[in-house]
């Protein structure tokens, strides 16, 4: 394994108790380039894994509360008229940082949420015909409550399939949820403790060295053939598109390369694809995608 992922692992260790598959999804996100959503209740740590790796990586964090009264300008910024010099100068959203916390991101009118459709696949903010980027590493979190429907627009598929990851942190175990209590007060193990172990520009390179591993054409083949089964599916109304397959094997190859190997494996594909396209599909009845995934990774021929 890559030192510079054996430190970060460490680093977000400190803050953070368990959870280390949500953990190790976080990553493979954020290196690969993609954006996460975390489906969860309140309470269960979304923001402290943000938080905690926006301080790790030396970048800029922000947080925007996500309500019904939100405007895209409140994202993305917008135009003011400066009296001394007579002309509009751009005042700069938060989505002007290197980790980006949605929360509760449903709460939001449809008009809002795609506020954040160019900056997430795009990197830029066009405002009066200007496009500005936001920068590199460009990471967005977004939150949404599984329970609460009130008050709430479900996302939209353009914006869901934004998203390269989908999963929930869930409830901590009984030992875990003692290790949280027994940490209160110890300041070697809160958030404050978390100081920066890679630099912005060691994780571009980190993603540059992830896009080099290598993927065969007979797992890219598997790739195709699960995203184009979910398309046949007969419970499912909207399939995967071919931004999933893009991101799938994209996610794959950061997989492998944050467990220290210069090539993807079916396992790779077959451990990362029902968080990579559940979110993406519409199931009749109402039936969650993730059944629909598993199901067809049982079924489909693995190289």
């Amino acid at each position: 394994m890559d030192q510079r992922i054996d430190r970060l692992s460490q680093m977000l260790g400190k803050a953070i108790v368990g959870k280390e598959q949500a953990l190790q999804l976080v990553l493979v996100a954020f290196f690969s380039g993609g954006h996460a959503l975390l489906e969860d209740v309140p309470g269960v740590g979304k923001t402290l894994v943000a938080k905690a790796l926006a301080r790790s990586v030396a970048g800029r964090f922000q947080r925007v509360q996500f309500t019904p009264d939100l405007l895209p300008t409140d994202l993305t910024g917008t135009n003011v008229w400066n009296p001394q010099n007579g002309a509009f100068e751009f005042i700069p959203g938060p989505v002007f940082a290197n980790v980006l916390l949605a929360d509760e991101i449903n709460r939001a009118t449809p008009r809002t949420q795609a506020g954040l459709l160019e900056v997430m696949e795009e990197q830029q903010v066009t405002t009066d015909g200007v496009s500005r980027p936001v920068g590199e590493p460009f990471f967005v979190i977004a939150t949404q409550n599984p329970i609460e429907y009130q008050g709430t627009s479900p996302l939209p598929e353009a914006l869901l399939d934004r998203f390269a990851v989908s999963f929930s942190l869930g409830y901590p175990s009984e030992d875990e949820e003692l290790l949280m209590l027994q940490r209160l007060g110890d300041r070697n193990h809160a958030l404050d403790s978390i100081i920066p172990c890679l630099e912005l520009e060691e994780v571009l390179e980190v993603r540059a060295r992830s896009l080099a591993v290598k993927t065969t054409e007979p797992l890219q083949r598997y790739i195709l053939s699960l995203v184009r089964a979910t398309r046949s599916d007969k419970q499912v109304t909207l399939g995967a598109s071919p931004r999933a397959a893009v991101t799938l094997q994209r996610l794959a190859q950061t997989y492998a390369y944050l467990n220290g190997r210069d090539y993807t494996l079916p396992d790779d594909i077959k451990a990362l694809a029902p968080f990579v396209l559940s979110h993406r599909l519409i199931v009749s009845g109402g039936r969650p995608g993730r059944e629909v995934v598993e199901r067809l990774l049982k079924t489909i021929a693995v190289p």
